[in-house]
Formats: structure tokens, sequence, C-alpha cells
């Protein structure tokens, strides 16, 4: 059973205090703006450490374990906005694992220091226009010209990607058959050949900047590929790990924040001489949520700890995330349901909730590709 110790309860204040004083208050705007200023909000959450929890402190980070890597998404999904929290998760989970783990020593001084410190944005570029899903039919495409990668190819759905001043690129770097084709390659986004295409305009998660990017005769070093050339499928799917789990912890949070600002508007709206709160169906429904929530919790808390031991956590990562998803778009359904009308007012919390639930099963894998995953780990797959 996980134990929280006395740092980690003054790390979730920490976090928490940082979010309901320099995201919360900034929410709206942001999300009108479909944009959050990464440089600016990095920048804070370096000086405090936040940005690289369980990294090396040799490059900037502050050597912790997992559960702090929790706390932190918990506590951003808690205080939202969804998409604020996603940005945050790429820059500490989604494009730099495979850096720490695999990367040089100097790649990690050129561009893991500057991240954790806050002072690069970063962003992961996988999937593309025609392969989303599926990572093996990437067609973006590496060359090797002397010292020189040779990079022609776009993507698609970058977080961060208009902001980011390096990418976390996955490419097909030699043409034999299978998984070993591929490489991760950082690249500076100020490279020539190198151009962000559109941003794109998206249902939920508008203060998250998503964009579509293309590469073009674009070169960067042989010496920006992280690992061994040929491993960068292996990576991503590492990196992948590490992605839906920290999706798992930010869901719960937001969830746990709906389910309580509903409870509130419901003992203060009133219905037939009495709060709708104390109508039986509704409180019963509440009350099955918050379980479900609970029983979620506790499994990324098992996931959590199986990581901490470095087993696999393969499994817990894609059954979380799975029922994350699905349950926060209940959740987000059932409390806009609640609210009745006012519930559907753009500016009431519950639309914008509404509208970044269904973010939670798309982004690092959908419901479809977690169940293809299970299936397979299972045995239930020919």
């Amino acid at each position: 059973m996980v134990t929280f110790t006395v740092e980690h309860n003054a790390f979730r204040q920490l976090v928490r205090d940082f979010a309901e004083k320099e995201i919360g208050p900034h929410g709206d705007e942001w999300e009108a703006n479909g944009i959050f200023p990464a440089h600016e909000l990095f920048s804070k959450m370096g000086q405090l450490g936040l940005l690289g929890v369980e990294y090396d402190e040799r490059y900037g980070g502050q050597g912790a374990d997992h559960l702090f890597t929790v706390i932190l998404h918990e506590e951003l999904g808690r205080v939202g906005p969804g998409g604020v929290a996603l940005g945050i998760g790429v820059q500490t989970d989604m494009a730099t694992p495979s850096l720490h783990r695999f990367g040089s020593d100097e790649l990690k001084q050129k561009f893991l220091v500057p991240a954790i410190k806050g002072e690069a944005v970063c962003s992961v570029a996988v999937t593309e226009p025609d392969a989303g899903s599926d990572v093996a039919a990437l067609r973006t495409r590496a060359v090797r010209d002397g010292d020189d990668w040779v990079i022609n190819g776009s993507k698609l759905y970058i977080t961060n990607g208009t902001q980011a001043d390096w990418i976390c690129l996955l490419a097909r770097t030699s043409d034999e058959p299978g998984y070993g084709s591929f490489s991760q390659i950082i690249v500076p986004t100020n490279t020539p050949g190198f151009q962000v295409y559109r941003k794109l305009n998206k249902l939920g998660m508008r203060s998250s900047d998503t964009a579509e990017m293309t590469f073009t005769d674009m070169r960067v070093p042989v010496g920006n590929t992280i690992g061994k050339i040929g491993l960068g499928f292996y990576q991503q799917m590492s990196q992948f790990q590490n992605e839906r789990l920290a999706c798992c912890y930010a869901a719960v949070g937001g969830m746990e924040t709906a389910l309580t600002r509903t409870a509130d508007y419901l003992k203060t709206r009133r219905a037939f001489g009495k709060p709708l709160i104390e109508k039986q169906y509704i409180n019963f429904t509440l009350a099955e949520l918050s379980a479900r929530l609970d029983v979620l919790r506790h499994y990324n808390y098992a996931a959590a700890e199986t990581y901490i031991r470095g087993e696999d956590a393969i499994r817990f990562a894609t059954v979380g995330k799975l029922e994350a998803g699905r349950l926060a778009r209940e959740i987000s359904a059932t409390c806009l349901q609640f609210h009745g009308g006012v519930g559907y007012i753009e500016e009431t919390w519950t639309a914008r909730y509404f509208r970044d639930s269904p973010a939670w099963s798309i982004g690092g894998g959908t419901d479809e590709i977690m169940l293809y995953v299970m299936s397979r780990l299972d045995g239930y797959h020919a």
C-alpha cells in the first residue's frame, strides 16, 4: 500500500499552491487565447524544481521517487484547465523520458538541462497524418548524409508544437523490415527546414497549443540521436508508458474536482423545495462515481509502486488509461447534466470539462489501442 511521507505531503501543498496561484486564475484567458505562455510558466516551475522531479540531480533534477510524479500530475489535473496540465505533462513525462534514460551526457547537458530549468519548451512528435496509433507505419524519414540526418516528412497533433524549442522526433532511419528501422532524434525547432504548418483548432484542451509541422531537407547532427540508431521504436514504447501513467494521474485530479464542484452546486440549487443533492438518484449517482474514482486512484498507486520497484508497468498504464478516459467522460457528462441548463452554458466550467474529457481517451493511444495492447498481453489475441 502506498504511504505518503511528510515530504510527499509538503510537495503536494507546494504544487497545489503554485497551481492555484499561477495557473487557475488564468485558465479562462488561456482557453480563450488557445494557448498558455509555456516559457513563462515553465520558468517559474523550473525554479521550484517541478519539471524534473525524478531526473538525475546532475542535470538539474530532484532525484525523487515516482510518487512525487503522481502528486504533481494529480494536483495539476485538480486545478486545471486540462490543456495546461497536458502541456506540462508533455514537458515532464512525454518528451523527456527517453532523453533521460538513453541520451548521451552531451545531449542531456544541451537539451535536458534547459528543459528541467524551464528555459526550453519541448515536445514529442510521433503521430503523422496517415499514421497515428499505428506507429510502425510512420513515413517521416531521416537519411544519413555524413555526420548529419536529412529529415523529410510531417507530424500532426503535436502538443506544445507552436512553442517548442526542441522536439523528440521519431523517424524512420532505415528501410529494414520490422521495428528496428526507427530512431529518436532531438530536433531544435530553429533548424532550417522546420516549419509549424498550422496551429490546430481543437474541440477541447484549448489552452494547450497543438500543431501540424513539416520537415523539408532539414539537417541535424547524427549525434542528436537518442540512444542507439534503430532502437527508437522500443524507446518510444517505453516513453509511452510514462505518458499514459501521467495522463492517469492528471485525469484523477480533474475528476475529483468535478465531483466536488458539482456536489457544492447541488447543495445550493433548490428544486421542489429542497436542495437537489437530497434527491436519492443524484446523491447515489455521485456516490457511485466517487467510489469508482477511488478504485482508479488506488489502481494508479499500485501502478506507481510497480514502477518504483523497477517492474514492468505496461499493463497498469494500459488498463489505467483505458479506465481513466472512460470514467472521465462519464463524470463530465453527469456533472453537466446535474447542472441542468447552466451546465450547458460555455461560461460554466462544466462545458469546458465536458469538451476536455475525451482527450484522455484519444491522446497517447486511443481506447481501442489500449484494448488491443491488453488483448495481446492477456493472450486474447491470435
